[in-house]
């Protein structure tokens, strides 16, 4: 059986914990996959030490060669594509296309991180005073903790962990336990590409012990957070204190608005993509469907029809088009809120139950579900479920339909669906989240364009794109006196 160890200075570690847990296929879950060797909260505090060792050579590496490490795992990323994405539908669930897409998006970050090592410009600013030169420099800040979740097991600890080096911090990378393989596969390819020991750090073990270790020890300047909102706020407010610098991307509740003069037939089959694929365990899902009244009859037998012929199984297989919840825990809160739903008044008109046959009881299958008639003060209207679930609100015009998208803890993504175009302009205006899109699914994104949401969705600086390096580097003013004499007074 294959075992997951940690990665500290170096070397892979054998925990002396004693602690285990199991790595276990959610499609066929008689397959263990691997045992996890979870890290103390010793191990955990000596790779924030290795880290902090490490940091002050790595920061004197100049800049291009720091990326130069980077394009090389991203060459390497590319070269073991077909055994990273076997790994992340063996351990999470998702199809093999689903996976080969991540890998994708992961590579495509990490290319473009590696070319912001040449771009880490400053500013030269005129000064007040004569013989005097202002400039700008921009700074790591030295250890980085990367905590990141199990649903884009490369991806999103890809796009913390290359900037972070990039702009030459160093790293101790926690990933959610339920994909170690991934998060070992990963640190395998960084260290491949010739990071000195020290310079990233894999921790395996659990958020209460490890995690609260990493994050609460005084050598970590900032934290890098993917997750639910709850832990995100709570992670803040645990290392305020401190000062720390945090960035956190949470959760999502992602309306997509349906006007009466769009395009029913792309509407539909955009919201189907965006609520069922990836068994709706994306930070950008479509969760809600926020219907003109009068389209709405249409839209909703459509989606049913839709959502009824998605093919449900093993993420290996060819013909598969949802995958299994990731595990037990999260198949069960799915199916809760599908109870929640129900006592709550909303109409069921598709799925609702586990599904059966063909094997799927070996694994954690959920029928992609549709809720009708669904109001705003339902539990299912406002609070993150993370499952293949969509609930449809009908209204009655475009106002009621902006009141209704804006009616949420959440911005993170939104769409519209209407070939308007003072409806569009009016939505990209009106609408309280930090992404949004036109006539095309709530999800999907590019390397090199900020991700990232308002309200309880994010906090700090955007991810990615030509924002990637802002949350990883501090600016520093330079002013340089070259008059050769002693000046009289102070202007501040």
């Amino acid at each position: 059986m294959t075992i997951f160890r940690s990665y500290i200075n170096g070397a892979w570690l054998n925990s002396a914990s004693g602690r285990t847990s199991l790595n276990i296929d959610p499609a066929h879950t008689d397959d263990v996959i691997g045992t996890i060797e979870l890290a103390s909260r010793e191990e955990a505090r000596s790779a924030v030490e290795a880290a902090h060792a490490a940091f002050r050579s790595w920061k004197r590496t100049p800049a291009p060669t720091r990326g130069r490490i980077v394009a090389r795992a991203a060459r390497l990323m590319e070269e073991r594509k077909e055994e990273l994405a076997a790994a992340i539908t063996r351990e999470e669930g998702k199809t093999l296309a689903e996976a080969r897409g991540e890998l994708t998006r992961a590579i495509n970050v990490v290319e473009f991180c590696a070319g912001e090592s040449r771009r880490m410009v400053g500013e030269t600013i005129p000064s007040e005073l004569p013989a005097n030169f202002a400039y700008t420099i921009k700074e790591p800040h030295g250890v980085v903790a990367a905590i990141t979740p199990w649903n884009f097991p490369v991806a999103i600890p890809a796009w913390k962990i290359a900037p972070a080096l990039v702009a030459g911090n160093t790293v101790v990378f926690k990933p959610a336990t339920l994909t170690p393989m991934t998060a070992v596969l990963l640190t395998e390819v960084f260290n491949e590409a010739g990071l000195p020991p020290g310079v990233l750090n894999l921790v395996l073990g659990s958020g209460g012990e490890a995690g609260d270790e990493i994050v609460c020890h005084p050598a970590v300047k900032a934290i890098s957070f993917t997750g639910s909102t709850e832990t995100g706020l709570k992670l803040y407010a645990q290392v305020a204190p401190r000062g720390v610098k945090v960035q956190a991307e949470m959760g999502g509740k992602n309306p997509v608005v349906v006007l009466e003069d769009c395009d029913i037939a792309l509407a539909v089959e955009s919201t189907a993509q965006g609520a069922f694929g990836s068994t709706g365990q994306r930070c950008t899902a479509t969760s809600r469907a926020i219907v003109i009244d009068k389209v709405a009859d249409e839209f909703v037998s459509k989606i049913v029809e839709r959502a009824k012929s998605f093919r449900l199984g093993p993420g290996d297989d060819p013909n598969t088009d949802i995958g299994p919840s990731v595990d037990e825990s999260q198949f069960t809160t799915v199916l809760k809120y599908i109870d929640i739903g129900r006592e709550d008044g909303a109409e069921l008109v598709c799925g609702g139950r586990r599904a059966e046959g063909d094997g799927l009881e070996n694994g954690w299958f959920v029928e992609p579900t549709v809720f009708d008639r669904v109001t705003t003060d339902m539990r299912i209207a406002q609070e993150e479920i993370f499952g293949p679930v969509l609930s449809v609100i009908r209204v009655k015009d475009f106002d009621e339909a902006m009141a209704v998208a804006n009616d949420s803890e959440y911005g993170l993504s939104s769409s519209v669906f209407t070939n308007d175009v003072n409806s569009t302009y009016r939505f990209i205006d009106e609408i309280e989240t930090g992404m949004t899109h036109i006539n095309s699914p709530t999800t999907g994104g590019e390397a090199h364009i900020p991700f990232g949401g308002v309200k309880h969705t994010g906090l700090g600086a955007r991810e990615q794109g030509s924002t990637s390096l802002d949350f990883y580097t501090e600016l520093k003013v330079v002013y340089v006196d070259y008059t050769g004499r002693k000046r009289e007074g102070n202007l501040y």
